[in-house]
């Protein structure tokens, strides 16, 4: 039978959706389900420990999110720098599109950006006169659904204490609950996927098999791939890590590269044994992900219980341990 998009539907109501972090990362609320059993529990993330055995390896995604979203001096465009091949050179997202063709020129900053590609998809390719300052003009690409513009605490909160590569539009929220005492405490080992564009990008098939997977770019390095192969169970710490662990399979190898890869139902997973991750959006290949590692009714399960208790939602939310 064909997987529906539609069959990973929920209807949240909108205040419960997190357009701002609590006051403490490691305050939120943890909604605990046991994949064996079936039994889920209502606790707190500070317990997340709790729930670690003794041989198990924590991964995290170390990516930083950088300030990509720029505006030109006239204020008249908007560009979501998406990757940067070279230092002079920016791949985008345009707004409006119409008004930047191919040799069309503007500033941001005092520096001047020429159009010198437009991609099928319409992406553009810019290239600069001099490198532009992204923590002078740049913003945070925040999430769509926060429904306001980025704040200087932004900088800080919507980034994971461990944040050092850079790269990454979005953040990998399931880490944003970590303080450094906590993660001194657990064994745990770092790879990268720097989070793009395509995590806001909608299912917009009916068919699950139709959707087309964005490709994002990962780093393995040899220390990571030596401890996930030693690890009696590795519990992954959001999505992203998930599906680095999964493209790659083990023996885990280091590496570089790119994936997209695309976990839904029905999918057996090779290395990941437990699974931290934030509330996802309705019918997005990220709740798609979660059903497949825990099963579809019993994550939707989950979800209806934490809409009923007043979970907070998506980014800046409440988490979910799945063991």
């Amino acid at each position: 039978m064909p997987l529906l998009t539609k069959d990973f539907d929920y209807n949240l109501p909108e205040e419960l959706i997190a357009t701002r972090p609590l006051a403490e990362r490691s305050a939120s609320r943890m909604l605990v389900v046991h994949r064996d059993s079936g039994e889920i529990e209502h606790r707190m993330f500070r317990d997340f420990p709790d729930y670690l055995r003794a041989d198990d390896l924590l991964v995290l995604n170390d990516t930083k999110v950088i300030p990509a979203r720029v505006f030109s001096d006239d204020g008249k465009k908007e560009l979501l720098c998406l990757d940067r091949p070279t230092p002079l050179e920016w791949r985008c997202l345009v707004r409006p599109g119409k008004s930047l063709k191919l040799g069309r020129m503007l500033s941001v900053g005092g520096t001047t950006g020429t159009v010198v590609e437009i991609f099928e998809n319409g992406d553009r390719l810019i290239r600069w006169d001099a490198p532009v300052d992204l923590e002078k003009h740049g913003h945070l690409a925040l999430p769509h659904y926060m429904g306001r513009e980025d704040e200087i605490s932004d900088r800080e909160r919507y980034q994971t204490v461990f944040a050092r590569e850079e790269g990454a539009i979005a953040a990998p929220t399931a880490g944003l609950h970590f303080t450094p005492e906590m993660l001194a405490e657990i064994s745990h080992a770092f790879l990268t996927l720097h989070v793009g564009v395509g995590t806001f990008r909608p299912v917009s098939v009916a068919l699950v098999s139709d959707h087309l997977m964005h490709s994002e770019r990962y780093v393995v390095t040899q220390e990571t791939a030596q401890k996930v192969n030693a690890a009696g169970r590795v519990v992954a710490v959001g999505t992203t890590v998930t599906r680095v662990l999964e493209a790659l399979g083990k023996p885990l190898r280091a590496g570089c590269g790119e994936t997209d890869i695309f976990i839904h139902p029905p999918y057996e997973f090779g290395v990941v044994g437990g699974l931290l991750t934030n509330f996802h959006l309705p019918q997005s290949t990220l709740i798609m992900l979660v059903c497949a590692f825990a099963g579809h009714d019993l994550v939707m399960e989950a979800y209806r219980q934490a809409v009923a208790r007043r979970y907070r939602f998506f980014s800046y939310g409440d988490c979910m341990l799945l063991v």
